[in-house]
């Protein structure tokens, strides 16, 4: 009984050590983009444009503003494994035609075939 509660109380504390120190990367990325965001700022647009000078504050503003009007707050991607499960419910979907289309487009645009009927290119053949 008392290896259980130490295993536990061993994964707490590798759960509480694993939520800091991702708290303490996102704490020290967020001030080295607001610093490099501001000092590029300070160091450009008054001299380019005339502006005026932006405070840490302002500049880590300006990171929102920014990322709200050009990147929005969604992932980014599927990852591969994403990636494999939609194309696969599009194969699905396909009919033999369709299938057949895209196999004969991906031949074309990558010069690669399905299934080992298909001859090697020149280039590719053993000597």
């Amino acid at each position: 009984m008392k290896v259980l509660e130490s295993e536990v109380r061993t994964m707490r504390r590798n759960r509480f050590l694993r939520v800091l120190g991702i708290v303490a990367v996102v704490t020290l990325a967020i001030n080295v983009m607001g610093f490099v965001v501001m000092n590029l700022w300070n160091w450009l647009m008054p001299a380019v444009f005339g502006l005026k000078t932006v405070t840490f504050l302002q500049a880590l503003g300006l990171l929102v503003l920014g990322k709200i009007l050009f990147g929005g707050f969604h992932r980014h991607g599927r990852g591969p494994r994403g990636w494999r499960r939609h194309m696969a419910e599009r194969w699905e979907h396909m009919s033999p035609e369709e299938r057949e289309r895209f196999r004969a487009g991906i031949r074309g645009r990558w010069g690669c075939g399905f299934g080992p009927d298909r001859e090697p290119a020149p280039e590719q053949k053993p000597l």
